[in-house]
């Protein structure tokens, strides 16, 4: 399952990752984000080894109960560049990517 990881008092979005029945689980048991890698084929709790976790404040679903919006409290960068939210880049008009400054 899709999940995206929003700054609960900004709004901001800070990362997209995927979620099974045991991320779910864990998130809900631990009250910090837990995620499914895909590549690595293993659970993984965000910021294990920086230390940047992602506090638990709300679990969102969408309406086709496919997503999840996890509301949080993110305790320092929430991408592994060291990159507040991992959406720091747009895509430009002539299709190059530029990086977004920080508001």
């Amino acid at each position: 399952m899709t999940a995206v990881a929003v700054d609960n008092a900004t709004g901001r979005l800070l990362m997209l990752a995927h979620m099974n029945a045991e991320a779910i689980e864990r998130t809900r048991e631990t009250g910090f984000a837990h995620f499914w890698s895909r590549s690595r084929g293993k659970l993984w709790m965000k910021g294990e080894s920086s230390g940047h976790v992602l506090r638990i404040v709300e679990i969102r679903v969408d309406c086709d109960q496919d997503a999840l919006e996890l509301r949080v409290v993110p305790a320092g960068p929430a991408c592994h560049t060291m990159a507040p939210s991992c959406f720091y880049r747009r895509l430009t008009a002539d299709g190059e990517l530029e990086r977004v400054s920080e508001e």
